[in-house]
Formats: C-alpha cells, sequence, structure tokens
C-alpha cells in the first residue's frame, strides 16, 4: 500500500521490460514508491535484520483486540496536522526518502509528498483526488487513489472484511521513533497467502509513525519510518491548494479509468485466493481495439491488482518474476480459444500468492 507510482503505473512500465531489465527498472522506481498513491506497508526493525535495535518494554493487558487496532490505525489518519521526513528502505538496499506536509479539514485531508532523492516529483491528494508533478518532463498526472491515503495511513483498511479471520494481533511493548512514544502490534497472517505487517502507532494519537512487512520466516521485507516529525504544526490547506492548482507550463494528462465489470469484460477467476474479494474492476485504455483492464483485489488490508491486455509479440518480451522489497510483479502470457492475452499481477503478497491469481484467471466461456 507505498504512493506517485500507481499499481497501474508500476505494471504498465514491467509489461514493456524484458525479463533481463527488471533490476534497473525496480531500483529506478525505489523513489516513487516513497511518494505515490499505493504506499506500501513497510517496516522498521527487528533483531538480527536492518534498521537498528528496538527498544521494546511489555506492556500489561488489557490489549486491543484485532478490529479495536484497525479502527484505531484507520481514525489515525483524521491527525488535524503534522509535516515530516521518512525513510523507505528495502532488504534489498534500495532506499527513498520524501518530506510529507498533511492536514485535515472535517471530512478533507490534503497532503504533499515531496521526494528528496531520485527524480523530483511532487505528489499531491485532497481525498481521493491524486494529482502529480514531474517537473523534468513538465508533465502532470491526475487519477484516483485506491487506498485514500500516502503515508503514514498505509493501512486501506476497510471494516467490511472479516479480516480477523486471517490476521491476529498481539502486542510487543513500546517504542520511540522520531522521538514519539508508540506502541507497537503485530499483525500475523493465519496463513501463507499474505505477510505480517509490525506496526508502531504513536501513543497520543495512533498515527503510523513505523512500520515493517516480515515475511513467514520473520526476515523484514521493506521498512518505512520518520526520521523527523512534528505533530500539530500549522499547515495551510489553502495554501497547499493554490500549489496544486499550479498548472502553467505543464502538460496534464488525465488517467483513462472507466469502471466496468469482470463479466462486461469476459473475465472470471476460477479459483479465488482465500480472504481476498473482489474491489474494483476498470478500463485503463480508452483505444477499444487494445484494451487495459484492471482487476483490484483485497483482503482489507493489502491489495493486489491484476492487468489484462491483448498479448502484443513486440512489446511483451518474456515472462518474468521481479520484486522490491515486499512488492512482487508476475507477468505470463495466457492463451485460450478467445485469445491471446498478457496478465501483469502486482501486490505485497508472497509470490505463490499471485501465481495462484493468475493461475485462478480466465476467460468466461
Amino acid at each position: 500500500m507505498i504512493a506517485g507510482l500507481s499499481s497501474g503505473d508500476r505494471a504498465a512500465g514491467a509489461r514493456r521490460v524484458p525479463a533481463r531489465g527488471w533490476r534497473l527498472r525496480l531500483r529506478q522506481a525505489a523513489v516513487i514508491w516513497c511518494a505515490g498513491s499505493l504506499v506500501t506497508l513497510a517496516g522498521a526493525q527487528t533483531g538480527g535484520s536492518f534498521g537498528g535495535g528496538a527498544s521494546e518494554r511489555p506492556i500489561g493487558p488489557p490489549q486491543r483486540s484485532m478490529a479495536e487496532w484497525l479502527v484505531r490505525l484507520q481514525q489515525a489518519s483524521r491527525v488535524p496536522s503534522y509535516v515530516g521526513t521518512f525513510v523507505v528502505s528495502s532488504a534489498s538496499g534500495a532506499m527513498s526518502s520524501a518530506r510529507i506536509w498533511h492536514v485535515c479539514e472535517g471530512d478533507v485531508q490534503i497532503e504533499r509528498v515531496e521526494a528528496l532523492t531520485g527524480a523530483p516529483r511532487s505528489t499531491f491528494r485532497r481525498n481521493d483526488s491524486v494529482m502529480t508533478f514531474l517537473p523534468d518532463a513538465r508533465v502532470v498526472k491526475l487519477d484516483q487513489s485506491e487506498s485514500g491515503g500516502i503515508f503514514p495511513n498505509l493501512l486501506n483498511i476497510n471494516q467490511a472484511f472479516p479480516t480477523s479471520d486471517f490476521y491476529a494481533s498481539r502486542e510487543l511493548g513500546q517504542g520511540r521513533v522520531a522521538g514519539f512514544d508508540a506502541d507497537i502490534v503485530m499483525l500475523s497472517p493465519r496463513d501463507e497467502w499474505r505477510y505480517g505487517y509490525r506496526i508502531w502507532s504513536e501513543k497520543r494519537t495512533g498515527l503510523v509513525v513505523k512500520t515493517q512487512t516480515v515475511d513467514a520466516g520473520g526476515r523484514v521485507l521493506e521498512q518505512a519510518a520518520f526520521s523527523e516529525l512534528q505533530l500539530g504544526v500549522p499547515v495551510q490547506a489553502d495554501k497547499l491548494r493554490q500549489m496544486m492548482g499550479s498548472t502553467e507550463g505543464y502538460r496534464v494528462v488525465k488517467a483513462e479509468r472507466t469502471r466496468t465489470t469482470p463479466e462486461a469484460e469476459g473475465w472470471q477467476l476460477k479459483n479465488p485466493v482465500p480472504g481476498f474479494r473482489s474491489e474494483n474492476f476498470y478500463r485503463r485504455s480508452a483505444a477499444k481495439e487494445s484494451p487495459l483492464v484492471q482487476w483490484i483485489f483485497s483482503d482489507g488490508l493489502v491489495t493486489v491488482s491484476l492487468f489484462m491486455e491483448p498479448f502484443d509479440r513486440q512489446r511483451h518480451q518474456g515472462e518474468g518474476v521481479a520484486s522490491m522489497g515486499a512488492t512482487h510483479t508476475l507477468t505470463r502470457r495466457l492463451v485460450d480459444r478467445a485469445g491471446d492475452w498478457w496478465v501483469t499481477a502486482v501486490g505485497e503478497v508472497p509470490l505463490p500468492t499471485l501465481q495462484a491469481f493468475v493461475q485462478g484467471l480466465q476467460r468466461r466461456p
């Protein structure tokens, strides 16, 4: 769930790169993850993993239930204002940082995220509307956010999902992040289809100040944390709105995305992956002769996107698997009686989970 480069952008780029070019492409995308529209859950540290030693002390009962933790983390996105610098890094060594300004006025949340590493990039969000300024290219990209937040509202929490059926919560203690006391909770998967998440929640506001994504062996795959944070500082919403409207001299590109259904587009998932529900289905290409569709699934915390389009021998040069931190990308060619298709699966889930999605995908008879 990291933001600026949407899962659609990552997948679209992946489709155009041969398998041998994955590593370079993904390293170039590292900073974009820091400041994009699908912020992945990231992490901090465990013993023996990167990120420094923990200063945790036991806390006694009563512990919050899983449902109570989800409500606390979700409501923390309503913190009136904060300014901070955060760093995202992965076990592969990729690292990026960004500066964030956040203000909440009633039901309106406005954020600005400025990339501090890599190519210049500024991402603004007003509720679900996202604008990404690329000054080098003089381009502004307009899109809608699926997750409803950037960092640190990392959790794509949907209380309509039976999340407790697939994750268990356990309080680990307390620590300090960027000078703030925080409660630490572990959200552990109940099966092999998803990762675990260790989350530092600022004690007074509940704001997520540090997170880590952990595999089944306890290894930290990806981490993110505030290195500096100011809560309650004055952030001028009007000034952010003015910056969002300053598009003179830029070419404005609006994402072509129309809501549709799997049935209307001729797709079905024969074998559903446990815990994941169909969330949305979009047609992302205006060209009817070469439609690109996106099918989004969620388990209430994380999302998986499947992108399907007609196979093009010139553009789709080799199936492959790529990973950056906790996010995997899987490309496969799908051939059936109805045609020849190119499928790209993207998600912050174990690789076998993506493989299960792709293997279960088929055209409707």
